[in-house]
C-alpha cells in the first residue's frame, strides 16, 4: 500500500476536498467551502493547510464566528441538506462563539462541520492561551460546550484518528435521520504533526441520499385511515423540502383533494397558487389552516417534528394523528401512529394506492369557504396606514412581496416578523421561504441571507429583519459586499424588542426592559441605521412610508451590491388574523391585577374551559 506523509491538517483538508455528492444527477463537491476566522489554535495548522488547498477547497473570511456559522447553516438549508460547509476557529472565544449556531443547526437538523481549535494533546504548554481549566476534569476544554449541540462530537488527539473520524462525520452529515452538526475538535499540536496516510484514503467518494422505503403494514394502515377519513389534513414540514418531494406532494394533494397546511420549515414546498394550500398552521398560522386542523378527523404530519408552534402547544389537533418521517424520534410524538420512510417515497406510494380516491365534496366546500374568509382577512391585515401613521409589520411584508421577484427567497428569523410572514408571505416559487424558527435565533437573518445567496446566486434574496436583531449581529453585511453576494435587506425599526413587548403585555406585565424607552437609560440612542449600513459598504436609504419603500425596492433590485432599506414601524401593531393559543406560563402570584387576570385565563386554557 502506498502512503503519503502529511500533517494532520493537510490530510484533513485534502480529504474534505474530494468528498462528492450527486444533486439532480450532477456530481458536485459536498463541501462548498470553509468559513475561517484564524487565531491561536488554528492559524498555523489548519490555516496553512487551507492556504495550500485554496484551488480545490475555497476559504471565506467572515467578521464574526457565529455569523459565519449561520451562513454555513443557511447554505445547507437552502441546498436541501445535500451540500454543506465547514467552519474553523481558534481555540477559545472563537470556538464558543459558534456554540449558539451549533444549537441552531442541531434543532433544525442541518449539516455543518465545526472544526474548532483545541488544547494541546501533549499538554506540553498547559495551560495554553485561552485554555479553560476544569479543576475536576483535566480532559475538559471549552469545546466540550459543543457536546449537547452536536450529532457527533470527537476530539482529535492523534493524527491517524481522522482516518476513522472523517468518514463517521460524513455518515452523520449525509444521513436523512441523523443529520445535524458535527464537531471535530482539533488539538493544535496534532494539527501540525505528520503521519504516513494511505493514498487510498484520499480517493474521491460520492455520497448519495438514502431513501428509506416504508414498511408495508404501516403504509397500508395509513392508506386505510385516509380512505375512511371524512376530513383529512396534511401538515407539511421541512422534511418535504429536504427529500425534494415538493412535486410529488403537489401532484398527490391536487389528485386527492386533501388540503395542505405548512409549518414554518415546510412553507415553500408548495406555491401560493396551489388549490389545496391553506397556508401556515399553528400559533402563527392562517385561520383557514387552523380551522381545518380543528375540524380534521385525520392529521398527517409529513416530515415535521411537531414543535409547539405547529401544534398550538398540543391543543390544535383533535383527530387521529399519523407521522410520516424518516426519523424514529419523531414517529410517536403526541401519540401519533408512525410511518417510517423517506417522505418522497411514501407520498409516491400513497399516490399509487389512492389513485382515483378524493375527499368528500362537503370537506372541499368547507375548505373553500375557509380560504375565502382567509383571503378577506389578508386584505384587512395588510391595509395601508392612514396618512402620517406608522405602518404595521404586515403592511411592510405585503409591500415587500409586491416589490420583489417571483423567484425571491425571503429570509428571516426571530421576533414578530416570522409570524406575519408565516401567515401573509405569498411563496411564488418552491424554496422561496427561508425562516429560521426552530431555534428562533436573533441575529441569524443577514448571515443567513448570505448563506442562501451562496447556495443559489441566481435567486433574489430578501432579508427582513427587525432593529433588535440587526443590532445583535450585522457584521456579515460587510462580508456580503466583499464577496459580491448581493442582498436586499429591509430593516423594520420599532425601537426595541416589539414582539416580546407585546407578549409581555399579553401576559399582564407592564412595559419593562423591551422597548428602548422602557429600559433603564440616561439618554435614548438615536441610531442611524442608514449611516451604519453605509459604513459597512452597503447602499442604504430610509423610506418614510410604504410608497417610498416600494420605490426603494425598485432601486435596490437594480443596484450592483447589497442594499439596506430602513422603515419605521408601529411596535404595537400585529395582524390579528389567524393564529392559535401558545402555552406561555403566567405567574401564579403577582402584585399586578393584570397578571392575576392573565393567570386566570391561562388556567382556564389549561383546563380546556376556553379555546
Amino acid at each position: 500500500m502506498t502512503h503519503i506523509r502529511l500533517t494532520m491538517a493537510q490530510a484533513l483538508v485534502r480529504w474534505l476536498a474530494v468528498q462528492r455528492v450527486e444533486v439532480d444527477g450532477v456530481e458536485q463537491p459536498y463541501f462548498a467551502g470553509v468559513w475561517a476566522i484564524f487565531g491561536h489554535g488554528n492559524v498555523a495548522g489548519v490555516g496553512e493547510a487551507l492556504a495550500e488547498a485554496e484551488d480545490i477547497l475555497p476559504t471565506y473570511r467572515a467578521h464574526n464566528e457565529q455569523g459565519m456559522a449561520h451562513a454555513a447553516i443557511a447554505f445547507a438549508k437552502a441546498s436541501r441538506r445535500q451540500r454543506a460547509m465547514v467552519c474553523t476557529t481558534s481555540i477559545g472565544p472563537g470556538a464558543t462563539n459558534m456554540v449558539t449556531a451549533a444549537a441552531l443547526a442541531h434543532v433544525n437538523r442541518l449539516p455543518v462541520l465545526f472544526l474548532p481549535g483545541d488544547i494541546y494533546a501533549s499538554r506540553r504548554p498547559d495551560p495554553v492561551l485561552q485554555q479553560v481549566e476544569d479543576f475536576g476534569d483535566a480532559t475538559v476544554s471549552a469545546n466540550d460546550c459543543f457536546r449537547p449541540v452536536s450529532r457527533l462530537f470527537d476530539r482529535i488527539t492523534r493524527p491517524e484518528q481522522i482516518i476513522d473520524a472523517l468518514p463517521r462525520a460524513m455518515a452523520v452529515l449525509t444521513d436523512p435521520a441523523a443529520c445535524g452538526p458535527v464537531t471535530l475538535c482539533l488539538c493544535q499540536d496534532v494539527q501540525a504533526e505528520a503521519y504516513d496516510y494511505p493514498e487510498a484514503f484520499f480517493e474521491p467518494r460520492v455520497w448519495r441520499q438514502r431513501r428509506v422505503q416504508a414498511d408495508a403494514d404501516e403504509l397500508a394502515a395509513l392508506v386505510a385511515a385516509i380512505r375512511s377519513a371524512k376530513a383529512p389534513l396534511i401538515v407539511v414540514g421541512g422534511g418535504v423540502l429536504y427529500s425534494r418531494a415538493e412535486a410529488e406532494l403537489a401532484k398527490f394533494a391536487a389528485a386527492s383533494g386533501i388540503p395542505v397546511a405548512e409549518t414554518q420549515a415546510g412553507k415553500g414546498a408548495l406555491t401560493v397558487d396551489h388549490p389545496q394550500l391553506l397556508g401556515g398552521i399553528g400559533v402563527t398560522g392562517t385561520s383557514a389552516a387552523n380551522a381545518a386542523a380543528a375540524a380534521a378527523d385525520l392529521v398527517i404530519g409529513v416530515g415535521t417534528r411537531l414543535q409547539d408552534f405547529t401544534t398550538g402547544s398540543r391543543t390544535l389537533f383533535r383527530g387521529q394523528l399519523v407521522q410520516v418521517n424518516v426519523a424514529l424520534h419523531d414517529l410517536a410524538k403526541h401519540g401519533a401512529a408512525g410511518v417510517m420512510g423517506d417522505v418522497r417515497a411514501v407520498i409516491e406510494s400513497l399516490g399509487g394506492a389512492l389513485a382515483g380516491w378524493q375527499v368528500s365534496p362537503a370537506w372541499r366546500a368547507e375548505l373553500d369557504a375557509s380560504k375565502a374568509r382567509a383571503a378577506a382577512e389578508y386584505e384587512t391585515a395588510t391595509v395601508l396606514p392612514a396618512d402620517g401613521a406608522l405602518p404595521s409589520d404586515a403592511a411592510v411584508v405585503a409591500a415587500v412581496a409586491r416589490g420583489t421577484a417571483e423567484n425571491a427567497v425571503v429570509v428571516c428569523a426571530a421576533g414578530g416578523l416570522p409570524g406575519e410572514l408565516h401567515k401573509l408571505w405569498p411563496t411564488r416559487s418552491v424554496g422561496g421561504y427561508h425562516v429560521e424558527y426552530g431555534y428562533s435565533c436573533m441575529g441569524y437573518e443577514i448571515a443567513g441571507g448570505l448563506g442562501v445567496k451562496m447556495a443559489d446566486p441566481a435567486r433574489e434574496v430578501v432579508v427582513m429583519v427587525g432593529d433588535g436583531s440587526y443590532l445583535m449581529l450585522n457584521s456579515e453585511l460587510a462580508t456580503s459586499v466583499m464577496l459580491g453576494m448581493k442582498l436586499i435587506v429591509v430593516l423594520l425599526d420599532n425601537r426595541g424588542f416589539g414582539c416580546i413587548n407585546r407578549l409581555q403585555h399579553a401576559t399582564g406585565g407592564r412595559p419593562f426592559n423591551n422597548m428602548l424607552a422602557d429600559s433603564r437609560h440616561v439618554r435614548l440612542p438615536d441610531i442611524d441605521f442608514v449611516a451604519h449600513a453605509k459604513s459597512l459598504g452597503a447602499i442604504a436609504e430610509k423610506a418614510g412610508d410604504i410608497a417610498e419603500l416600494e420605490a426603494a425596492l425598485v432601486r435596490a433590485r437594480e443596484a450592483d451590491r447589497t442594499s439596506v432599506i430602513v422603515i419605521d414601524t408601529d411596535a404595537a401593531l400585529s395582524s390579528e388574523v389567524g393564529g392559535h393559543w401558545w402555552d406561555v406560563a403566567v405567574p401564579e402570584i403577582s402584585s399586578r391585577a393584570e397578571v392575576a387576570a392573565a393567570r386566570r385565563e391561562y388556567e382556564a386554557r389549561l383546563a380546556g374551559e376556553k379555546e
